[in-house]
């Protein structure tokens, strides 16, 4: 008999769309200029071209899977919207309304694999207590504040990417191992940016699926080797080489393997981007620029730091150059790719060493959220957009413990206000602002409702919870003062010249916030077993039923024996 209740994402699909339909003349960034030039190149070209077309700067730089997206979806374009400029391939796009409807379009049709997704997750339920926890933890997915912002305004397809990765978890946490593996292959070919979390899916796989129990000796070679699990891992190997096969296989053959890796990883770019992403090297940043600043008032600092006044003058403009090139620092010392990568890969293997020892599903999901942390934290050139990566996994088990909360409330709320400067114009300030409060109030109170309590309130946690307060709050003045700057700033002149404060003071704020969730997570993840590995309530009632049902078969069969 199925649960009770009506727990279907139905009724919120249809709402969704259509406020997303009515986001359709909004602003949209470059990132439509560069998949309109993706629809062109994959339409127009023959594949052994794909990789190599330049006539627009925005370039093919995802891997094969996308390729073959866009390709798919202009075997759709209608002439209508050819004729509009859709398919143009030339330096930059001159394309109309009914391009910007028919690419729109295709984010909110594709987007239809994380709400079936999501609700496979839900429908996995076994008691009407966990089907709500996981209807509330999948509608605060869907609704996110992130997707509406990154994908129906700035425009990406990031919904259809994340209903990929949710069909690799929800099969991680069925047991099935191999689907879990495919699906992330699978989503590995469309976007690398998920290499992010791949050591993770490896470790697990390796550890839930490709090994035995350890044996009680291991003196002998033989219960060494049977320590892997051959068959599994040969299989595991086959489904994955098998996925990269199909995507890499086609541009093999053409030789053109060098080209598109090139582009799928470009070392020429700098440490930040032009609006540098609120992480630890947002906060590096701000402190060399406030150095220069201290040191026009406080000369000795030159001294202090043995630098000349003339050599760092050169040097003032590197950090928001924009896209490429390496960026100096003036007076802190200077950040190379393999520091980035040694830190990167450090706190990665630390969240990884638990995972192999206890490869549980709640241990899983932390892993990956504390490997998305580490490499946005951490990475060379990251990308605000990123911060996703962290969000939507880490929402599958923020409801295992109240002490996840409010972390959880610190990371979206400086993760989705850090997206604020995709948005710049004043038309769309009204509308980020108030999904993202709405999204705020309704989702933690749910999340509130349905979370797994913790015994017992420690005065560190209670005095934790008032300051995470007392930070959120301070977002209301801050969105509202940078917009105010913002708008008067067409009215004084010397107002536009305060342009990157308003960036910086996004990126600075937030990326306090997101250390402190990290921070709190990493102490939760390493110091508090019980939160990944114990049976919820949900488990232990489950297992209760199995437990009462074996007692009364073993009782029958008693009686029977009897008679």
């Amino acid at each position: 008999m199925g649960i009770k209740g009506n727990y279907s994402l139905w009724n919120i699909w249809v709402a969704s769309t259509l406020l997303k339909i009515l986001l359709f003349p909004t602003y949209h960034s470059t990132d439509f200029d560069v998949h309109r030039n993706w629809l062109s190149i994959t339409s127009l070209l023959p594949m052994k071209d794909w990789y190599l077309e330049n006539t627009n700067q925005w370039t093919l730089d995802y891997p094969p899977f996308f390729a073959y997206f866009e390709w798919f979806i202009s075997r759709f374009i209608p002439n209508s919207v050819a004729n509009d400029g859709c398919l143009d391939l030339v330096t930059k796009g001159n394309y109309g309304i009914k391009t910007i409807y028919f690419q729109r379009s295709t984010v909110i049709i594709t987007e239809i694999l994380l709400f079936l997704s999501l609700q496979w997750f839900i429908n996995t339920s076994t008691t009407i207590r966990e089907k709500k926890r996981n209807f509330v933890i999948s509608a605060s997915i869907v609704l996110s504040p992130g997707l509406f912002i990154i994908d129906h305004i700035h425009f990406q397809y990031n919904g259809f990417l994340f209903g990929i990765l949710i069909l690799s978890i929800v099969n991680a946490k069925l047991g099935n191992h191999l689907a879990c593996g495919f699906w992330f292959a699978v989503l590995l070919c469309f976007k690398h940016i998920f290499l992010y979390i791949a050591p993770a899916y490896f470790i697990y796989l390796l550890s839930a699926y490709c090994m035995n129990p350890l044996p009680k000796n291991l003196n002998s070679f033989k219960n060494i080797i049977n320590i892997i699990n051959w068959l599994n891992l040969i299989k595991l190997g086959l489904t994955v080489l098998s996925v990269f096969f199909i995507a890499f296989a086609p541009f093999a053959y053409y030789g053109v393997l060098p080209q598109l890796f090139n582009r799928l990883f470009p070392f020429s770019r700098g440490l930040t981007h032009a609006y540098w992403a609120p992480n630890i090297w947002s906060l590096y940043s701000f402190v060399d620029r406030l150095l220069i600043q201290i040191s026009k008032k406080l000369p000795i600092l030159y001294k202090i730091f043995n630098k000349s006044p003339e050599n760092l003058s050169n040097l003032n403009d590197s950090l928001t150059r924009g896209i490429v090139g390496d960026v100096k620092f003036s007076f802190l010392p200077q950040i190379q790719p393999n520091h980035t990568f040694l830190l990167t890969l450090f706190y990665q293997i630390m969240s990884l060493i638990p995972l192999f020892i206890q490869p549980k599903f709640e241990r899983f999901i932390g892993s990956i959220s504390l490997c998305a942390f580490s490499s946005f934290l951490f990475g060379w050139h990251v990308h605000e957009k990123a911060i996703m990566l962290i969000i939507i996994p880490l929402t599958f088990v923020i409801c295992q413990d109240r002490r996840l909360l409010p972390p959880f409330q610190l990371l979206t709320s400086a993760g989705y206000v850090s997206l604020f400067p995709l948005l710049y114009g004043s038309a769309e300030w009204m509308f980020k602002s108030l999904i993202t409060f709405v999204w705020f109030i309704v989702f933690q109170t749910s999340f509130s409702e349905v979370v797994h309590f913790q015994r017992k309130l420690t005065t560190r946690v209670i005095v934790l919870d008032r300051l995470n307060l007392i930070y959120m709050l301070l977002f209301a003045p801050i969105c509202i003062i940078i917009q105010m700057l913002d708008i008067e700033s067409r009215n004084f002149q010397i107002l536009k010249k305060l342009e990157f404060f308003r960036l910086m003071t996004y990126s600075v704020y937030c990326a306090i916030g997101i250390i402190s969730s990290w921070s709190s997570i990493s102490w939760l993840y390493f110091l508090d077993d019980p939160i990944w590995t114990e049976k919820n309530d949900d488990e232990e009632l489950r297992s209760k039923k199995t437990t009462n049902t074996t007692i009364m078969m073993l009782d029958n069969d008693e009686k029977i024996k009897t008679k």
